[in-house]
């Protein structure tokens, strides 16, 4: 006697269940332990940034170059297309995502190299270092969130993306956005 094993039938309804099980918790926890872990290290940059602001004359304030709020709006926009396509798990939005997300790191590599053609290096003063230390490690967070969205691209474009690995995803692009507004907001204040 043989027996054949028919795959369930997947309605809307068991997709949107399948979506709120384990995977969803796998996903969403991850991230959000990886944005409360980034959020800790940062959080203890700024707390050094502040006390060795205060303790010494040899802090000079910086200029930061005019490429940076540029860029800036380049990663507000890609978190724009990301949420986009996300919606309707279109790969258009995704892969214009990725492009801005490389032209932000491409742009933040302009900017150093601005600082540095005013002499401002890493090892200059405190305040070079600070701003090297913060846009460098947000750099390498955002190389991070590329990678992420590059599987995204990949599983959506072979058809096996699920939405909560996009959403959790854009969830961790969205928090390097607004990681981004705070950084500049502090390099503009206190830097």
């Amino acid at each position: 006697m043989s027996t054949t094993m028919v795959p369930p039938v997947l309605t809307p309804r068991s997709v949107a269940t399948a979506d709120r099980g384990p995977e969803r918790r796998v996903a969403e926890t991850g991230v959000w332990i990886a944005i409360g872990t980034i959020s800790m290290s940062f959080a203890a940059l700024t707390s050094a940034l502040v006390v060795r602001q205060s303790s010494g004359a040899d802090w000079q304030h910086l200029h930061l170059p005019a490429l940076l709020y540029v860029n800036t709006l380049v990663l507000l926009f890609s978190s724009v297309t990301l949420e986009l396509s996300r919606r309707r798990l279109g790969s258009f939005g995704l892969h214009a995502t990725l492009m801005l997300g490389i032209l932000f790191l491409a742009g933040q590599g302009l900017a150093w190299r601005q600082l540095a053609a005013q002499n401002l290096h890493l090892a200059t003063g405190p305040s070079s270092a600070f701003f090297y230390v913060f846009t460098v490690l947000h750099a390498l967070h955002v190389l991070g969130g590329l990678g992420g969205l590059g599987l995204v691209e990949r599983r959506l474009a072979a058809g096996v993306l699920s939405r909560t690995t996009f959403k959790a995803a854009a969830l961790y692009w969205h928090f390097m956005a607004i990681l981004w507004l705070y950084l500049l907001a502090l390099l503009t204040i206190r830097g």
